[in-house]
């Protein structure tokens, strides 16, 4: 199966609703696509503003493996647009259906042909590799868009796309369409599906499974109303049900995912797949003790493809199997008997959404008294990790945070997260108390912790 992605974050991804990015933050995506091994990046629509045009032109002269397209109607002063970027590729669109040709364009069909013809043999002129786009195709009459295609490639297109543009298709009519116009035509056909009904992700897999070349995709789904198919499903299924294998770095599909979700200020829920938080976290006590036995049995693949952990939840739906492993990861070994009183005791709070380490720690304590005591320090330290809801709070947390007295040090860093901080706490109910209320602090989004079990140093190695 030879398939190809073409993303476009930076086109239709600014399209999503209250999503706006700087020049500079265009140019740190862009960068990160290419290093993760999309084929193509779709650049912008230059004649939207003066700074979309500026950052077109910028991105045209990166020097990237992805070929650089840029968007355009077809319409002349677009193509002028688009030759102007300096980028090789143009990907012109023109609504095809009823819909489009009567309200958006007031033309009739013939009319629709002419303009088709002229626009891609324009931008031929001009030494464009050519896309044309059939908006609105799964909407179209069959038989007209497989004339708007061969009328599209007789005039000299290098590839053609067929978008579900408001997301009605199914499976189903997409390898019909796609297998129809490939019949019709001998260039490489591309799909662009949109996410109104939650299937752009399996509409996408159905069109390249019919033959379609290349999928249009975003990170984390992004762009318009519903957003389209997202890069981490479509290369991950791709991978594992296709066994699809062009070089793409899928370990840093969660980095690229944070790094637009810092960008945008649009986030990824938890449960997203791939790269949510909770993508493969198991909770249900049957669940847990089969996953601990063979991972397989409950995950697709693994989570080291795509560089995450394997989490288990611990709540009042628990297993023993569940909180001894959690226990054990941080050498704290019990027997049988102790294991049944701290789940009970875990139990007994069915109020408390997730039990973390601290947590399992402060109720292993409660219920061992001494015998556990003795293996937690009397101060307890802790890395922890902020990720900030804007840029504008990150001079404020930090500060706040390094005049607090727990605090040892603070760093704002690159990265998914935007600052750091080394917490000792005088017990594990202090450091509890401490984290929940960064939490609900202002400008926090997100928090990490990380129990620090052993430290080396000059005096210590």
């Amino acid at each position: 199966m030879t398939v190809e992605l073409l993303d476009t974050t930076l086109r239709e991804g600014e399209q999503t609703p209250n999503v706006t990015m700087t020049i500079e933050q265009k140019l740190e995506i862009a960068e990160a696509l290419d290093e993760f091994g999309v084929e193509f990046i779709e650049l912008g629509h230059p004649v939207v503003s003066p700074d979309v045009r500026e950052a077109v032109h910028r991105l045209a002269q990166l020097d990237t493996n992805a070929a650089k397209i840029v968007h355009a109607r077809a319409h002349p002063d677009d193509i002028e647009a688009a030759h102007d970027s300096g980028a090789p590729w143009v990907g012109m669109f023109f609504g095809t259906s009823p819909l489009s040709l009567e309200h958006k364009f007031g033309v009739t069909q013939d009319e629709a042909l002419r303009r088709v013809r002229d626009a891609v043999a324009r931008a031929k002129d001009h030494d464009l590799s050519v896309r044309f786009t059939a908006e609105d195709a799964t909407r179209t009459d069959r038989d007209f868009l497989v004339q708007v295609s061969q009328v599209a490639e007789e005039a000299g297109a290098d590839r053609l796309s067929y978008p579900d543009t408001v997301g009605t298709a199914t499976p189903m009519s997409i390898t019909e369409l796609v297998k129809d116009v490939r019949n019709a035509v001998d260039v490489p056909i591309h799909v662009h599906c949109h996410n109104d009904l939650g299937l752009a992700t399996a509409n996408t897999l159905a069109g390249l499974e019919a033959g379609a070349q290349l999928a249009d995709v975003t990170v984390n789904g992004l762009g318009e109303r519903s957003g389209i198919a997202a890069l981490a499903e479509v290369a991950v299924a791709l991978k594992v049900l296709h066994g699809v294998d062009n070089g793409w770095k899928l370990a840093q599909l969660p980095t690229l995912s944070r790094i637009v979700e810092r960008i945008t200020g649009s986030f990824n829920s938890e449960n997203a797949p791939i790269v949510g938080m909770h993508a493969f976290t198991h909770k249900a006590g049957l669940h847990t003790r089969a996953v601990l036995k063979d991972p397989r049995t409950y995950e697709a693949f693994p989570p080291e493809l795509v560089d995450q952990d394997r989490g288990i939840a611990v709540d009042k739906f628990a297993g023993r199997e569940a909180v001894r492993a959690r226990l054990s990861a941080m050498n704290v070994e019990i027997n049988d008997e102790q294991l049944a009183d701290i789940l009970e005791a875990i139990k007994a709070r069915p109020q408390k959404r997730v039990f973390a380490d601290i947590d399992l720690l402060e109720i292993a304590d409660e219920v061992l008294d001494l015998e556990l005591k003795a293996r937690v320090p009397l101060e307890i330290e802790a890395i922890v990790q902020l990720g900030l809801g804007s840029a504008l709070h990150t001079t404020r947390v930090t500060r706040r945070l390094a005049a607090l007295e727990m605090v040892k040090e603070v760093y704002e860093i690159t990265g998914e997260d935007d600052v750091v901080a080394h917490v000792v706490a005088p017990s594990i109910a202090a450091l509890n108390d401490f984290i929940e209320e960064l939490r609900v602090s202002e400008g926090v989004a997100r928090t990490t912790t990380h129990l620090i079990l052993k430290g080396y140093g000059p005096d210590n190695h």
